[in-house]
C-alpha cells in the first residue's frame, strides 16, 4: 500500500509526500529526524491535513507531482474534499486512489 499525503505546518504552509509506510513518515517529518524532508526541517509539522491509499506506487508518485503543482488554493479545495481527487486528476482515474480517513496524526507521533 502506498499513501500519498499532505501536512499543515505551523506557520500555515502545506507539505506533500508519498511513502509505503505512513505513520513511519509522519513521525519521521513531525520529530525532524534525519530522513525528513528538507523542507519539513525547517517548516514544523502541526497535523495531516489529507490522506489518500492506493495500491500503485506509479499511482502514488503521479498523485503526488500533480499535488505538488497545484496553487494553494486549490490544494485547500482538494484538502476540503479529498473524495474528489479525480475530479480534480482525471487523468488519473484508471488507478484506484482513495481518501484515507482512518490515519489519525496522533497516532504518527
Amino acid at each position: 500500500m502506498y499513501w500519498v499525503y499532505t501536512l499543515w505546518c505551523e506557520d500555515d504552509s502545506l507539505y506533500t509526500g508519498f511513502t509505503d509506510n505512513i505513520k513511519h513518515r509522519i513521525y519521521v517529518h513531525y520529530h525532524r529526524l534525519k530522513a525528513a524532508a528538507k523542507y519539513t526541517k525547517s517548516h514544523k509539522v502541526r497535523s495531516l491535513a489529507a490522506a489518500w491509499k492506493t495500491d500503485s506506487e506509479t499511482a502514488a508518485r503521479k498523485l503526488e507531482f500533480r499535488i505538488k503543482r497545484l496553487d494553494r488554493a486549490k490544494k485547500l479545495l482538494l484538502i476540503e474534499k479529498p473524495e474528489q481527487v479525480f475530479e480534480f486528476f482525471p487523468e488519473l482515474s484508471d488507478f484506484d486512489i482513495l481518501p484515507d480517513n482512518a490515519v489519525k496524526f496522533e497516532d504518527c507521533i
